[in-house]
């Protein structure tokens, strides 16, 4: 359903969206990969990548919340969809650290070809749910640019009494 928002409303509800895919691409793809190419030799490199990811996850949750106290109905609504996304990378992302260091447990710290599949098989599946965020998140972007709002989130944040009616 198009919603009768201003342009600034516009432009503040891709802002979620935005920070939510600058974390996937650029720290989840971008820093990964450049990473584990020294992450052997260097391993500390890798922590900057979960600290960010963290970092910007909590904020959106954070500011997520604060929206629905502070920002219009629409901006709200698209900051609660960026964060229900954070919550299922950072569900997946607690996952697969469980179950990596239960095969590194499993291998009492020095993992051999088979645990090096298995580890192979569990960041797969995270991988492709990173891609598949990359799309919904792009698409939700494309909703906040064209002023409309998921039905779920309508039906869960219903629009206040004293907004102006949807066109």
């Amino acid at each position: 359903m198009h919603h009768d928002v201003t342009e600034e409303e516009l432009k503040q509800a891709r802002h979620p969206h935005e920070l939510f895919l600058i974390n996937l691409i650029f720290n989840h793809i971008l820093m990964f990969a450049a990473s584990l190419g020294v992450a052997r030799s260097y391993p500390l490199l890798l922590l900057p990548i979960p600290t960010f990811s963290a970092a910007v996850m909590l904020y959106t949750l954070w500011r997520a919340r604060r929206s629905l106290v502070t920002d219009s109905w629409f901006v709200a609504c698209h900051w609660q969809v960026a964060a229900r996304r954070s919550r299922m990378l950072l569900a997946l992302l607690g996952a697969v650290v469980v179950v990596v260091a239960a095969i590194l447990l499993v291998a009492g710290g020095n993992p051999r070809p088979q645990h090096w599949a298995l580890l192979g098989g569990v960041i797969l599946p995270g991988m492709v749910t990173i891609l598949v965020l990359i799309m919904m998140e792009t698409e939700s972007m494309q909703q906040a640019r064209q002023a409309l709002v998921p039905q779920w989130v309508m039906d869960r944040f219903p629009k206040p009494a004293s907004s102006a009616a949807s066109v």
